[in-house]
């Protein structure tokens, strides 16, 4: 009997904890199911459709995918800019917030001053971060005149065709402070024997860097390359901004995307490019991380 009564409080306790798990997480699933998956869903089936927004949705087929994969369409000009504008922005805001992070965490003068000042550019918004860069990278602005003090004649930044996604990186690799700051504490969480166990092996503080330092970082490095990446490939607001999506030496995807939807209102088009695009990050993400299992390494793995 008391058996019986225990395992009543017992089936008892575990619905109470199912109902407040469940209770608790209902915010994320509902917005999970309506933000995320029936937007997802619907994306996929547009994207075999011709849909204006006026007129019920016309099946295609493979129409949209074949006519936006085709050499030379403007949807692979703009898939070529972006990688062009991620594969030169990633690599240098990582090295850029790396070596700032180790010089960082060796300063003893006005330590706190100097990493909010290195932080402050992230917490800028967009807007005001594209307004300043717009002055500095004007034909006649501080740039250009540096430039123009050794004898340089700079180009028109975020004008010329040529250039603007070079003005776009400069403007980017400004925003390095939310990596910084992930390499930094991850800098002071090294325990400091392995550092004492390498100088006592006779290394340099170049060798400590390449054998100590950089495998315990290599996690953070692995997520900063990522969201890196994905934050890259996914530019919209400085490019439309700059640009409004009409010069052809910016054309992004996303800013693409935005422009066949809601200016062209051909949502059929948007629609395959997202889904196109979507499955690019996943392929990259997924090989980056298989690439990983090579050089990231966690504490308590074995050698």
């Amino acid at each position: 009997m008391a058996k019986s009564r225990r395992s009543a409080n017992w089936l008892t306790m575990r619905r109470q904890e199912t109902f407040a798990f469940y209770s608790f997480m209902s915010p994320w699933i509902i917005g999970m199911v309506f933000l995320f998956a029936i937007p997802l869903v619907a994306t996929l089936y547009l994207s075999f459709t011709k849909w204006n927004l006026l007129q019920p949705p016309q099946w295609v087929g493979l129409a949209n995918y074949l006519r936006l994969l085709k050499p030379g369409s403007a949807f692979i000009k703009a898939m070529g800019n972006t990688a062009y504008y991620a594969v030169l922005l990633v690599p240098i805001n990582l090295a850029l917030s790396l070596g700032f992070a180790v010089l960082l965490n060796s300063v003893k003068f006005l330590k706190r001053f100097f990493r909010t000042a290195f932080y402050l550019p992230s917490t800028i918004p967009i807007v005001a971060v594209v307004m300043l860069w717009s002055w500095l990278l004007a034909p006649s602005g501080l740039l250009n005149q540096t430039l123009g003090l050794i004898g340089v004649q700079g180009p028109a930044w975020l004008v010329d065709p040529r250039w603007v996604k070079d003005g776009l990186i400069i403007m980017g690799v400004w925003q390095f402070g939310g990596s910084l700051v992930l390499f930094l504490s991850g800098i002071q969480g090294i325990p400091q024997m392995y550092y004492e166990a390498a100088e006592l092996d006779g290394a340099n503080s170049v060798q400590q860097f390449r054998h100590v330092t950089l495998p315990m970082l290599s996690p953070i490095v692995l997520f900063n390359l990522i969201t890196g990446i994905i934050a890259a490939l996914q530019v919209f607001a400085q490019v439309f901004i700059i640009t409004g999506g009409h010069n052809s030496g910016a054309t992004m995807v996303v800013p693409a995307v935005y422009q066949n939807a809601f200016e062209f209102y051909q949502m059929g088009d948007a629609s395959t490019m997202s889904v196109v695009f979507v499955v690019v990050i996943l392929i990259l993400t997924m090989l980056i991380l298989r690439w990983s299992r090579r050089w990231v390494h966690y504490e308590g793995d074995e050698a």
